[in-house]
């Protein structure tokens, strides 16, 4: 899925595409994409060798919880604003050992090789942005017993906990001995 940047009919062009999630590649771990994905975007020239794509990314991504391991769904609806610049080749001074400090600049821009832009890739990175930090399926979810495994969301198990913290175990002593007159 790549757009010719080389082809655009003026200064500014409204791209409106539907992605099928087949079309997006291979899988990814974090996510499966679980309708098609909207794209609306405005790319315009704004240097000689420098795009800007102001947009707008709609989808339903559907994860795995991090308590329970049920799959839910997660509405994307992301707005995003980058600055599509040639990709470096090996030697130019950007690409070099050099550290330097990342600017407020540095993160909207991407890049396109070939005069084209992969749209695969910009919908990819939007959908990792996306993602929480950690994906629960509510708030209220009260995950996997420890013991057994039962989803404590639909049914209670009858394990008992059988940890104890052993910083605790000295003043369990005290309770265990004998009392003295």
């Amino acid at each position: 899925m790549l757009l010719d940047l080389n082809r655009l009919h003026g200064p500014r062009e409204h791209v409106e595409r539907t992605v099928q999630p087949s079309d997006l590649g291979p899988a990814d771990p974090d996510y499966v994409v679980a309708a098609p994905v909207e794209l609306v975007m405005d790319v315009a020239k704004i240097g000689p060798d420098a795009f800007e794509a102001v947009g707008r990314v709609k989808t339903r991504l559907e994860l795995a919880c991090g308590r329970c391991l049920e799959p839910y769904d997660l509405p994307v609806d992301a707005a995003f604003e980058l600055r599509y610049v040639p990709q470096p080749v090996a030697g130019d001074a950007e690409t070099g050992p050099e550290e330097r400090e990342i600017e407020a600049d540095d993160l909207i821009v991407a890049y396109y090789s070939d005069g084209q832009l992969d749209i695969g890739d910009l919908l990819r990175e939007q959908f990792q942005l996306a993602l929480p930090m950690k994906p629960l399926c509510s708030a209220a979810c009260r995950g996997l017993c420890v013991q057994c495994g039962t989803n404590l969301n639909r049914a209670q198990c009858e394990c008992a906990p059988a940890w104890e913290d052993p910083r605790l175990a000295p003043l369990k002593s005290l309770l265990n001995r004998p009392k003295e007159n």
